[in-house]
């Protein structure tokens, strides 16, 4: 449901918190059409000049399973669900974005990261990238930016195993730019949002493009590749398998 997604603004900053605490913040294609709307009504918005993400106990758990074997079932693509609307309008946002990680960041929960500006972490936050266990591929051109932030062989590690790692090894890899104190995480991407707001908002949109600007085709371009991959490994038994086993536990 669009409602398990809670929106708000004040000083500047937009809000997307995920609400879907009963199932550890998995989320749906309604929530992915909501974060999308939301993230283009704030870049529309002059009023909103940085956005934060912020979850629960966990940030997510990655992509609802469910939706994923529907789709997968009904030969739908990739490029047609809602998690690729809303990874574009992540990735084309010109506004800086902030992200609160507590609890556990899987798969889109912690790819998304590689789209955003400034994630802060708490010291209890695990990360995991299961696409190879699910019979899947990365996606949100994460085969392309990891490498870019983590190495080569780091990130073949971490997108071929799909094993948890926690906030002091994503710190040290540059993944995550702060860890704190679990009851610290929302004050503390809270306060980092507010200050970014406070900037000058054409210097600090124009400083994100320079930074952005030397992989921006290659990202929208392994992107488009990804996603043809993904819709193949959705389709694939390796993945139904996958699938049906953990959705029977």
């Amino acid at each position: 449901m669009a409602d398990e997604i809670v929106l708000e603004t004040g000083a500047g900053v937009g809000r997307i918190t995920l609400d879907r605490p009963a199932k550890k913040n998995a989320i749906t294609t309604a929530m992915y059409a909501a974060m999308a709307d939301a993230l283009v009504a704030y870049r529309a918005d002059d009023e909103v000049r940085a956005i934060l993400f912020t979850g629960g106990a966990d940030f997510t758990a990655g992509n609802d399973l469910q939706d994923f074997m529907m789709a997968s079932m009904g030969g739908v693509s990739f490029e047609d669900l809602p998690v690729l609307r809303f990874l574009n309008a992540l990735r084309d946002c010109e506004k800086p974005v902030v992200v609160a990680v507590r609890g556990n960041a899987v798969g889109i929960g912690t790819t998304l990261l590689l789209h955003c500006d400034l994630t802060i972490a708490s010291q209890t936050a695990r990360f995991r990238l299961p696409f190879v266990p699910l019979g899947l591929v990365p996606e949100a051109a994460s085969s392309l930016l990891l490498p870019l932030v983590v190495g080569r062989a780091r990130a073949a590690r971490l997108l071929m195993g799909g094993e948890f790692f926690d906030a002091r090894e994503a710190l040290e890899m540059g993944l995550v730019a702060k860890v704190v104190d679990d009851s610290a995480t929302d004050d503390a991407a809270i306060d980092a949002a507010a200050k970014l707001a406070e900037l000058p908002p054409a210097a600090l949109r124009e400083t994100k493009r320079l930074l952005k600007a030397p992989w921006a085709a290659q990202v929208k371009a392994q992107m488009d590749e990804e996603t043809a991959a993904f819709t193949a490994r959705l389709a694939s038994d390796e993945f139904r398998a996958a699938a049906m086993k953990l959705l029977s536990r």
